[in-house]
């Protein structure tokens, strides 16, 4: 079988998942898994057909599986004590009520950084309705700063499933990603933020825009340190043991081997829940039990349909396509534009930015020698390149579109006009930080 016959076969399939997923609505599971199965038997026909789809499924979860749960764990922890709103409490109390959308935007960022868009979008969307009704600021400007704040981190750090598992298919970093990831989610949301200021600049604030959610009292809360504890505590793990591996000196002694042991990714996030636990008012076993519980059941088809995506991943890889187009691609001297490009089209055409990530990384993967991003830093450039793409365009087709529109109570045709319109902004500041970047990196 030719190339371009197995690369027409590789575009379809894509198509495919695409309509499955989008239009007839089937389980993005069920759709990656017969695309993968009916692709493999067409385009693989002399291999282990049921060995390649074993290997990308299970390859993919043992990357990934122990940092979603454990990420889920802290997440419900947080919604449940009502530690995400404390932080809220406590960055409103700091910027004042003249400043409730930054304050609104800083809380989603911190929060958002453990806890999935939407969920977190869900927990937060009364506070923003306060923020508005106790600083007079059309809903709108707070509502969709608060979306794309989490927005921001959920595309581009793999603290999410999307960026965790094209990490794991691109073999990148994981504790430099997240630090990266982190560091350019914060242009992402600063231009986000001016972007709806500018776009809601005339509207006036109105009474009935808000169903007087009342923000609950310190007293009712855990106190902030706690609340930030599960979430500051990984990261700064994270980085500290990302700069030893930079920096080369991580097995010098014994206190800076301890250091680099606690800044694995999995080990950060395991302390971060066992620091989450102190949130619970009742630690009885039964209690944690039932936290644990809701959290597993939260994870579990995430780490499903990430691990069909790598399957459907190692499927691509294993017909040679990426190469191919690689070659190619790497006459037009796009470089870095490549992933992002394929991420952008993927996301606007299905949806999901976590089935647009993964389906790219997979499409980018063999790509990486031709497009000259084979080296470490290559790979966290490119990575951060498809979480650009995976952001634009949030619309009608995305679940989290309906999530802000419909539990902040604004109209979908002024989601569309504020919210997608920053989310375009948003991806292709973020792809330009990532391009001046790669001037000093690669």
């Amino acid at each position: 079988m030719s190339i371009l016959t197995i690369s027409v076969l590789v575009l379809l399939s894509i198509v495919l998942i695409v309509i499955l997923t989008s239009v007839t609505k089937l389980n993005a599971f069920a759709s990656l898994f017969m695309v993968s199965l009916l692709l493999a038997v067409i385009a693989l026909p002399g291999k282990d057909i049921v060995e390649i789809l074993k290997q990308g499924f299970g390859n993919t979860v043992s990357s990934i599986g122990f940092l979603i749960i454990f990420g889920a764990i802290i997440a419900v922890v947080l919604e449940k004590t009502g530690g995400a709103a404390s932080i809220a409490n406590y960055i409103l109390s700091k910027t004042g009520h003249r400043n409730a959308a930054s304050a609104m935007g800083i809380t989603g960022f911190i929060v958002g950084l453990p806890i999935f868009c939407d969920s977190g979008y869900i927990i937060m969307s009364g506070l923003a309705k306060s923020f508005s009704s106790k600083a007079k600021v059309a809903l709108p400007f707070i509502a969709f700063v608060l979306a794309t704040s989490l927005y921001s981190v959920h595309c581009l750090t793999p603290t999410h499933p999307g960026a965790l598992a094209a990490s794991g298919i691109l073999g990148a970093n994981l504790g430099m990603l997240i630090v990266l990831g982190t560091l350019f989610a914060i242009p992402a949301a600063l231009a986000a933020f001016l972007w709806i200021k500018w776009q809601t600049r005339n509207d006036i604030y109105t009474e009935t825009e808000n169903s007087h959610h009342e923000i609950r009292s310190n007293e009712q809360l855990p106190p902030i340190h706690l609340s930030l504890l599960p979430i500051v505590t990984p990261l700064l793990l994270i980085a500290t043991g990302s700069l030893l591996t930079v920096l080369d000196i991580s097995n010098v002694n014994f206190i800076l081997k301890g250091l680099a042991f606690l800044g694995q990714p999995i080990v950060s996030l395991m302390i971060g829940v066992l620091l989450s636990l102190f949130l619970l008012k009742n630690r009885a076993i039964k209690n944690i039990n039932i936290v644990l519980e809701s959290a597993i059941e939260k994870a579990g088809p995430i780490l499903i349909v990430t691990g069909a995506g790598g399957m459907f991943g190692l499927v691509i890889k294993e017909t040679g396509v990426g190469a191919y187009a690689g070659e190619f691609l790497l006459q037009t001297g796009l470089g870095l534009a490549v992933p992002f490009l394929i991420a952008s089209i993927l996301k606007t055409a299905q949806g999901s930015s976590t089935v647009a990530i993964i389906t790219a990384a997979s499409f980018v993967v063999p790509m990486l020698p031709a497009l000259g991003l084979d080296s470490e830093p290559g790979k966290l450039l490119a990575m951060i390149s498809m979480g650009a793409g995976s952001m634009m365009v949030s619309h009608a087709n995305d679940s989290y579109f309906w999530v802000v529109s419909r539990f902040s109570g604004i109209g979908s045709n002024t989601a569309l006009k504020v919210y997608s319109s920053a989310t375009v902004v948003m991806g292709i500041v973020t792809f330009l930080c990532v391009w001046l970047t790669s001037l000093f990196m690669l």
